[in-house]
């Protein structure tokens, strides 16, 4: 009694589990939900390797605890057709695949996020242009 533990957001949500409002560095008493891990995730400054660890972030609707899925992929591919496959499947991922994360219990992108992953997987397919909605 008294203690917490973490699970996934999804796994939580998805099961009707009890979560935690935790204070944040606003002071604030902040209920895990789509809207402030998404407050949280437009907070970050993503650096140029878009590898952003989230540590009590700022901001008066930030959730304490969020941090990204992450995805590793070649910025060169040997094959033309995979590499553009590639970015189409980023694109789908950054646009309409966002339509579909808060369903399976995970944080839509927000749009600054989206365009710094676009950018950075841009190269991948030097005649696709991955755009975002």
């Amino acid at each position: 009694q008294g203690s917490i533990g973490y699970i996934e957001y999804g796994f939580a949500k998805n099961n009707n589990l009890p979560m935690a409002a935790l204070q944040n560095q606003a002071g604030k008493f902040v209920n895990p939900d789509e809207t402030n891990a998404a407050a949280t995730l437009a907070t970050v400054e993503l650096p140029e390797n878009l590898r952003a660890f989230i540590v009590d972030p700022p901001g008066e609707n930030s959730y304490p605890i969020v941090t990204y899925t992450w995805m590793l992929v070649y910025k060169k591919y040997n094959d033309p057709q995979k590499a553009l496959a590639m970015e189409a499947m980023i694109e789908f991922g950054l646009n309409q695949g966002q339509e579909q994360a808060a369903p399976l219990g995970y944080i839509p992108l927000p749009k600054n996020v989206r365009e710094r992953v676009a950018a950075a997987a841009d190269v991948i397919y030097p005649d696709y242009t991955i755009k975002v909605d």
